[in-house]
């Protein structure tokens, strides 16, 4: 049977324009993606460490802003620049990290594999449940190289998504057990919402797959910091 045509990037920006207040809990996060609200916090902690005199910060699919904001607690008064399909995300996200610091803050909407970035501009990248909208091969391996171009050296790019699994024994008990996690936070309607978004609207790819994209990307050190069930948290280094 063939699979139905996935969302294009104006129908996932339509169904963004319309969910900002999901986005915008920053202490929960989006509870539809297990450990999100640590992830967030997991990712800022690390980066400061990495990149404590960090002045430049993009926040790719920024969403509401949440990853900038957790970022800001960490490394105050960064200029922050926020990319994303939905304008009125941006409209939310300016507003909530312009309360928090004195930089700039620059939206920029639009895809990600179109917007132009200048070469090593950047301190640190984050991008957090995004690049599961990618589709092809070509479209990661060029998006990731994009993004290694516009950090200075000794960057750092941190991801937060979905993942998918290489074994089929995997994939299904994942799956399985990612569907059993939303059926206890919202029950089987919520379940079926969600993993009808996941089948319209997402690829996602094994974290190991990521993992090499981001190394043929350029990043010279590479490293996981969380995985559970179908998300992982990972990041890497310019040299």
């Amino acid at each position: 049977m063939t699979k139905p045509a996935k969302s294009s990037v104006e129908e996932i920006k339509h169904r963004f324009d319309n969910d900002v207040e999901r986005f915008s809990q920053l202490e929960i996060g989006n509870t539809a993606q297990i450990d999100s609200a640590m992830s967030l916090d997991l990712i800022a902690r690390v980066a400061a460490r990495t990149n404590p005199n960090a002045k430049r910060l993009l926040d790719i699919g920024c969403g509401a802003g949440n990853y900038s904001l957790k970022m800001l607690e960490r490394i105050p008064d960064m200029e922050v620049t926020l990319v994303d399909l939905s304008q009125p995300m941006l409209d939310r996200a300016a507003e909530r990290i312009a309360a928090v610091t004195r930089r700039a803050v620059v939206t920029i909407q639009g895809d990600i594999r179109q917007v132009d970035l200048d070469d090593e501009e950047f301190d640190i990248a984050v991008g957090g449940a995004v690049f599961h909208h990618l589709r092809e091969d070509a479209e990661w391996h060029a998006t990731f190289r994009r993004i290694h171009q516009s950090l200075r050296s000794g960057g750092t790019f941190w991801v937060y998504d979905l993942l998918d699994h290489e074994m089929e024994g995997a994939e299904q008990e994942m799956q399985s057990l990612y569907a059993q996690y939303l059926v206890d936070l919202k029950g089987p309607e919520y379940r079926d919402l969600v993993f009808g978004w996941i089948e319209k609207e997402d690829t996602p790819r094994p974290l190991t797959f990521q993992l090499d994209v981001m190394r043929q990307a350029g990043f010279d050190k590479v490293d996981v910091l969380h995985k559970n069930i179908s998300f992982a948290v990972y990041g890497g280094m310019k040299a």
